[in-house]
C-alpha cells in the first residue's frame, strides 16, 4: 500500500493542494491502481506482437472527387453569396 508521505510527494509534483480526507482517498485509489499494474506484470506477453493501436485501420478518408454542377445552379449559388470575387465565393482565410 502506498504511504501518506508518497501521496504528499505526488501531490506536490502535481501541484495539488489536498485535504487530509483527499489524501486518504487518493492513498487507497493509488494503491488499487498499483495493485492492478502488479497483476498485469504477471501476464506472459512474450508471444504478443507490439502495436501502436488496438484497431487496425488504414486510411479512412474518402477520395476527393469532383462532380459536375449545372451552370444555372452554380450561378445562383454564387449570386446568393454575401461576397464574390471573379465568379467565386469569397471567404475568410482559414490559416
Amino acid at each position: 500500500m502506498i504511504t501518506k508521505k508518497e501521496v504528499d510527494h505526488i501531490a506536490k509534483l502535481a501541484r495539488l493542494g489536498l485535504t487530509e480526507k483527499e489524501k486518504e482517498k487518493f492513498k487507497k485509489e493509488l494503491s488499487a491502481i498499483l495493485d492492478y499494474i502488479r497483476q498485469l506484470e504477471e501476464l506472459d506477453i512474450s508471444k504478443v506482437q507490439p502495436t501502436s493501436h488496438s484497431v487496425w485501420i488504414e486510411n479512412v478518408m474518402r477520395e476527393d472527387k469532383t462532380r459536375s454542377l449545372n451552370p444555372e445552379v452554380r450561378k445562383k449559388l454564387v449570386e446568393a453569396a454575401p461576397e464574390k470575387k471573379k465568379g467565386y465565393i469569397k471567404v475568410k482565410a482559414v490559416l
